[in-house]
């Protein structure tokens, strides 16, 4: 129980502190934040993921945990596409959006001290982050590419990308978190170990990537109204497949496809009751995708996810 509490108010903490530091400079908070989301995407977040990856162990993690996650995942971000794009009938970019923000977890760094302390392994989180960094990510960064590309060629190449599509997918395929995941790997899979001269500043540089995205997350909350008329109907979808069906599902293939019960089984459900990363709406905004129904997704499930946690706890542990 600690744990989940530990996790969530390391989070809202810095939150808090990065919406308090746009209103206390108002004049600053848009170029603060533009500051710090290409330092975080190419340069904090790539070092976080091989760092966490390179010291993981492969076996125990690929063989049950991941292949959970892979399609608890799949399973909730298809249920979004279907009514989003199919009943709300949205575009192809906000809905690539949504889908992404109601499945893919904050494993990063509220999953790390939950799995720790509620489960006593890291396991769980290193295969959410093995199935979101090296499938996960790297399909919906594609999809995004390809609605960006689409705009540009809609627009006349305004407030797209015109760039030949196979470019621009081959691009969003080699961006730096994809590419730091699979070096982490190779690192994990034949056990190399850094000389420290280079260890110590990839952990430096990994350690900073959590405090700077969630200090960027709350410097664009200040000025916004949650839940806007215009993006409710996506935000309440979004939140409502994040907080409560993903862990359904979760609970569902870990009991009874994979026949998984107790501590293994409640590190799954926590897993899956994450709330939304805040990497979504860093990738959104690269793309220039709807990021306003993503903030706001990930601003309820970062609140609703702690009750919910509590109360998987208190069922499964």
């Amino acid at each position: 129980m600690s744990g989940v509490l530990l996790g969530f108010a390391i989070v809202l903490v810095l939150v808090a502190v990065g919406f308090v530091a746009a209103w206390l400079l108002p004049g600053e908070a848009h170029a603060m934040q533009r500051g710090i989301a290409p330092l975080v995407y190419y340069i904090t977040n790539p070092a976080l993921m091989f760092l966490l990856l390179s010291n993981a162990d492969l076996g125990a993690v690929l063989r049950t945990y991941t292949p959970i996650a892979l399609i608890t995942a799949a399973a909730t971000g298809l249920l979004y596409a279907l009514v989003a794009g199919g009943l709300l009938r949205r575009p192809a970019g906000p809905v690539a959006a949504g889908a992404m923000a109601s499945s893919y977890v904050n494993a990063g760094n509220i999953g790390v001290p939950i799995a720790l302390y509620a489960v006593g392994t890291a396991a769980p989180v290193v295969s959410v982050l093995i199935a979101q960094l090296l499938v996960i990510a790297p399909l919906y960064l594609s999809v995004f590419a390809w609605c960006r590309h689409r705009a540009g060629r809609d627009a006349g190449g305004e407030g797209g990308d015109a760039r030949p599509l196979g470019a621009t997918l081959g691009r969003s395929l080699a961006n730096p978190v994809t590419v730091a995941t699979g070096l982490g790997l190779l690192a994990a899979a034949f056990a190399v170990d850094l000389p420290a001269v280079l260890a110590r500043p990839v952990e430096m540089l990994g350690n900073a990537s959590v405090p700077l995205l969630l200090l960027m997350f709350g410097i664009s909350l200040r000025g916004q109204r949650p839940m806007g008329r215009e993006a409710r109907a996506e935000v309440t979808l979004g939140t409502v497949l994040k907080v409560l069906v993903m862990p359904a599902i979760a609970w569902a293939v870990g009991r009874f496809l994979f026949g998984l019960d107790g501590l293994d089984l409640l590190g799954v459900v926590l897993m899956a009751a994450l709330p939304t990363a805040q990497n979504v709406f860093l990738f959104a905004g690269h793309f220039r995708l709807a990021t306003t129904s993503v903030r706001d997704v990930t601003l309820l499930s970062m609140l609703l996810a702690l009750p919910v946690s509590l109360l998987i706890t208190l069922l499964l542990g």
